[in-house]
């Protein structure tokens, strides 16, 4: 009875921590490209260049004149 328990307590929290996550973006570029962003991008205003991390959790940076359209996914 102890295992199930705690299996069902694993599950229940793991759903809990992933509803919790950020939603990831796609973000549509002037020239057709499509980029899936992991989590919310951030704008750097000095710069004007819009940060996100890849599909492999790599810092990326596109500059926002590029960008046509963000658009936030909905599980």
């Amino acid at each position: 009875m102890n295992k199930a328990a705690a299996v069902i307590s694993a599950c229940m929290m793991t759903f809990a921590l992933s509803a919790c996550s950020s939603p990831n973006y796609v973000m549509h570029t002037n020239d057709g490209r499509t980029i899936v962003a992991d989590g919310k991008p951030t704008t750097d205003n000095d710069t004007g260049m819009i940060q996100y991390k890849d599909a492999n959790g790599n810092k990326q940076q596109i500059n926002r004149t590029d960008v046509k359209e963000m658009v936030a996914l909905e599980d």
